[in-house]
């Protein structure tokens, strides 16, 4: 097993409960082998993304202390989505729960089933608004750490 990496899930829904498909994705995400939360983002509602007579979405980021490799992770991902009822029928369509990797270690990756940053950071300003909260989250905890001299929990 190698060294923990950091990486950035984020967490969208627009399909039933949304609220409740975030909650049981996080559950899930901390339940993951070798993973825990370290931190969240607020949620937010956006505007849906993709073919027109969708609802709204809500959006949520978090950043995922994880020893898997970042394909094991999007294998995780796609068993939870599933779980949550997450039919992959249309490109951008309406979903239950829709999680991605966003980033990964801080580290680029190009594989066919896999390009680490999410190639879509750049045109969603809600996941940089997410991004940016995470970053600030991590930095107040790891300060907090070195005051106390102890790890915060999760």
């Amino acid at each position: 097993m190698h060294e923990p990496d950091i990486a950035y899930v984020a967490l969208g829904s627009n399909l039933g409960d949304r609220a409740a498909h975030l909650g049981r994705a996080r559950v899930a995400l901390a339940a993951l082998r070798a993973s825990r939360i370290l931190v969240e983002s607020e949620i937010e509602e956006t505007a849906p993304i993709g073919p027109a007579g969708q609802g709204p979405y809500l959006n949520q980021m978090v950043a995922l202390e994880t020893t898997l490799a970042p394909l094991s992770l999007l294998d995780a991902l796609h068993d939870i989505e599933r779980a949550a009822g997450r039919v992959r029928a249309e490109r951008w369509g309406p979903r239950t729960l829709d999680l991605d990797i966003v980033s990964f270690g801080g580290r680029p990756m190009t594989d066919p089933r896999l390009t680490i940053p999410h190639p879509e950071l750049p045109r969603r300003d809600f996941w940089r608004r997410e991004v940016a909260e995470l970053d600030a989250r991590l930095a107040e905890r790891a300060s907090a750490e070195r005051a106390s001299g102890e790890v915060a929990p999760p």
